[in-house]
C-alpha cells in the first residue's frame, strides 16, 4: 500500500465512491465527516466540523492530498460553504498538501449550453452560482499565490449507486422499477449532462495522482455527452421493460424528496432544466486517457443498486 495519506473531506455519494476507488488504487485513506458512522473498508473515519478551521487541521494531520466533497444543505449553502473553503485551504496549505476540490457547472450560469468547456466564461447571476465562482477564484489564487496546489473537478447532475438526492436519483429510479410516476424537472427535450457518480470519483483520485503541471485549473470530469432527459428516460424505460410514467415539473415545486425549503433555495437554479447543458470532457478524457462509463451500463449499475435498496427495505418490512 502506498505510504501517503489521502484524505477524503465528506461521506456522501461522492466521497464514499472516492474513498473505495482510492483504496482499490492502493492509497491509505481517510474520511472525515461531521455525522458519518463509518467508512468504506479499507479507510479510516474520523470527525470533525469542518467549519472550524482548528477541527479541520487535525482531522487531516499527515495528509498528502485533500479532495474536498463536502456539501450542506441546500438552503446553508451561500452562509456555509464559504468557511468551510476557507478551513480547508488553510488545512492543505498547513500540511503540504495538495487540494482537489469537486465542483459543479454553477459558476457558468446560463452560458451557452451546446458545448460547456473549460474555456465558458463564467456568467452566474444566480446567488450560488455567484458563492460557486468567488469560491473558484479563491481556489486558484491560493495555488497562485503558491500556498497549495489545487485542481477543481466539475460535475454535471450526479446520477449512480448511492445518488439520492438528484434529479436522477430517489425520486427517479424506485418509480421506474415500480411502476410508479418518476420526476423530470423542466423541458426534457433539451440535452442535459448527467454525471456517473464512480467516473466522477475515478476522475478526482485521477487529479489527486496528477503531474505538478496539471493543477492551477479547472478540469471537466469525464462525462458522456448530453443526450436528452426523454432519451434517458426512454433507455430507462427498455431496461425495466415498460415506458415511464412521468410526472413533469415545469417550475421549482416542492415534490417528492424535494421538500418546501429545497425548492424555495433551488428555484434561482432551475434554469438549467430550460436551456441545453452540454458539459464537454474531452479535455480531461485526452490528458489522462480516461473515458466516461457508457450510458446504458451505468443506468443498469444504477437500476441495480436502486432494486437492490427496494428488496432489502421490502425484506425489513416484512412481518417476522
Amino acid at each position: 500500500m502506498n505510504s501517503s495519506l489521502h484524505v477524503v473531506l465528506g461521506a456522501g455519494p461522492a466521497g464514499t465512491t472516492l474513498a473505495r476507488a482510492l483504496v482499490t488504487r492502493g492509497h491509505r485513506v481517510r474520511v472525515v465527516d461531521r455525522s458519518a458512522v463509518e467508512a468504506p473498508a479499507g479507510a479510516e473515519l474520523r470527525r470533525a466540523d469542518l467549519t472550524d478551521p482548528e477541527q479541520a487541521l487535525r482531522a487531516t494531520e499527515g495528509a498528502s492530498v485533500l479532495y474536498h466533497c463536502v456539501n450542506v444543505s441546500y438552503h446553508l449553502q451561500v452562509e456555509v460553504m464559504p468557511r468551510i473553503a476557507r478551513s480547508v485551504v488553510r488545512a492543505a496549505s498547513h500540511h503540504g498538501a495538495r487540494l482537489v476540490v469537486l465542483d459543479t457547472l454553477y459558476p457558468y450560469g446560463e452560458a451557452d449550453g451546446e458545448a460547456i468547456t473549460e474555456s465558458t466564461p463564467w456568467a452566474a447571476t444566480s446567488r450560488k452560482g455567484r458563492m460557486r465562482a468567488d469560491l473558484d477564484s479563491f481556489y486558484l489564487r491560493r495555488h497562485e499565490a503558491g500556498d497549495a496546489w489545487v485542481a477543481l473537478g466539475r460535475s454535471a447532475d450526479f446520477f449512480g449507486p448511492g445518488v439520492v438526492n438528484s434529479t436522477l436519483g430517489g425520486a427517479f429510479f424506485p418509480g421506474a422499477l415500480t411502476d410508479e410516476p418518476v420526476l423530470a424537472l423542466g423541458d426534457t427535450s433539451l440535452p442535459h449532462s448527467y454525471s456517473f457518480v464512480p467516473d466522477v470519483a475515478a476522475g478526482l483520485a485521477t487529479l489527486g495522482e496528477a503531474r505538478e503541471e496539471d493543477g492551477g485549473r479547472v478540469w471537466h470530469l469525464p462525462a458522456v455527452p448530453a443526450v436528452t432527459t426523454d432519451e434517458v428516460h426512454r433507455e430507462v424505460g427498455r431496461l425495466v421493460g415498460r415506458p415511464l410514467r412521468v410526472h413533469r415539473l415545469e417550475e421549482a415545486r416542492p415534490y417528492g424528496p424535494f421538500d418546501e425549503t429545497f425548492m424555495a433555495e433551488y428555484a434561482e437554479m432551475f434554469y438549467q432544466h430550460l436551456l441545453p447543458q452540454n458539459m464537454v470532457s474531452t479535455a480531461f478524457e485526452q490528458r489522462f486517457e480516461a473515458h466516461p462509463t457508457p450510458l446504458l451500463e451505468a443506468l443498469e449499475s444504477t437500476l441495480d443498486w436502486y432494486s437492490t435498496q427496494l428488496s432489502q427495505a421490502a425484506g425489513e418490512r416484512a412481518p417476522s
